[in-house]
């Protein structure tokens, strides 16, 4: 289901009777709490992490500020933006899923018009907190990047294929270009390389998750790739896509003129990036399923990876 079912429970949500669903009455900090929640504030976090350090490796040093709060402020409400449409057109998944069903739709205690209309809010704000206080480029990009996650990601490719993760999570790869085109006004070849490695970087992380809530996508009939491949097929495919994230990881050093320390950092947090991707590999093949797996190891350290090298990548120009 993808349409807005303002009906029922959604509608007398809407009305103002934001109960969850013993009844109880919402207190106001409920109610606030469950608009951050629609946010996904995690997430916001890790393209946060994505989007400074490219002002930093663009600007070749410490970028003004102002321009890097007015950044992150409209890459806060664009990522905000997609991510409560996405809550709103997936709510029917979330409710099946043991490891979403609390979240704020499922339990009514934001209806979806309600929803809706706070995310147009967050849209819009975005595009004219950037549009004005950046560049009108970082602005598009950025509207751009909400409307390929909303309906490229989660209305066409989701529930439809296997590779859903791999060309939907391109919308999750623009904060590097929104970072560097807010320094510069312009696009070059550097932000791409960075692009490209969270492009890469996207399906082992993503897939590690899948691994571990397989049953709960089963149960969605969300065609994750650990849903309908086996283990060892998946296993190798995300160390595949973990060799291509470090080697493309490694190729800014020469492409964006780094210092040493970006390719130390890219090198030694690849090399544990790939001896992670490899161990699940390994238990794969021998024959263990889910859980077994231990696939939230490379999960939590495909978090750290990508950190680690942004972070690198801000500060390696400081120290030239």
């Amino acid at each position: 289901m993808t349409a807005l079912d303002l009906t029922g429970d959604a509608a007398a949500a809407d009305r103002g009777d934001v109960a969850d669903r013993t009844g109880s009455r919402a207190s106001a900090r409920d109610v606030v709490s469950a608009y951050v929640n629609l946010t996904k504030p995690r997430i916001i976090e890790l393209l946060l992490v994505t989007t400074v350090p490219a002002m930093f490796l663009a600007a070749r040093g410490v970028p003004p500020l102002m321009l890097v709060l007015l950044t992150m402020l409209g890459g806060c409400f664009a990522a905000a933006s997609a991510n409560v449409f996405n809550c709103v057109l997936d709510r029917d998944i979330d409710e099946r899923m043991r490891r979403t069903r609390r979240r704020a739709l499922p339990r009514h205690m934001v209806g979806p018009r309600s929803a809706t209309v706070f995310g147009a809010v967050l849209g819009v704000a975005a595009t004219l907190v950037l549009g004005y206080g950046v560049n009108w480029l970082s602005a598009f990009l950025a509207l751009g990047a909400n409307a390929f996650y909303v309906f490229v990601y989660t209305l066409l490719l989701k529930r439809r294929t296997p590779q859903n993760i791999v060309w939907g999570g391109i919308a999750g790869c623009f904060p590097p270009l929104i970072g560097w085109t807010a320094v510069t006004g312009h696009i070059a070849l550097a932000p791409f390389v960075l692009f490209a490695i969270v492009f890469f970087w996207t399906p082992p992380h993503t897939w590690a998750l899948a691994f571990r809530y397989r049953a709960d996508y089963a149960a969605a009939e969300v065609p994750m790739l650990p849903v309908v491949r086996s283990a060892p097929y998946v296993a190798r495919q995300m160390l595949i896509y973990s060799v291509v994230t470090v080697l493309v990881s490694l190729s800014l050093w020469p492409i964006a003129d780094t210092g040493w320390l970006y390719p130390s950092v890219a090198a030694v947090a690849g090399l544990v990036f790939l001896v992670e991707a490899f161990q699940l590999y390994l238990r794969a093949r021998a024959g263990l399923v889910d859980a077994a797996l231990r696939p939230m190891r490379l999960f939590h350290w495909s978090n750290s990876y990508l950190a680690l090298i942004f972070v690198a990548a801000a500060v390696d120009p400081l120290l030239r």
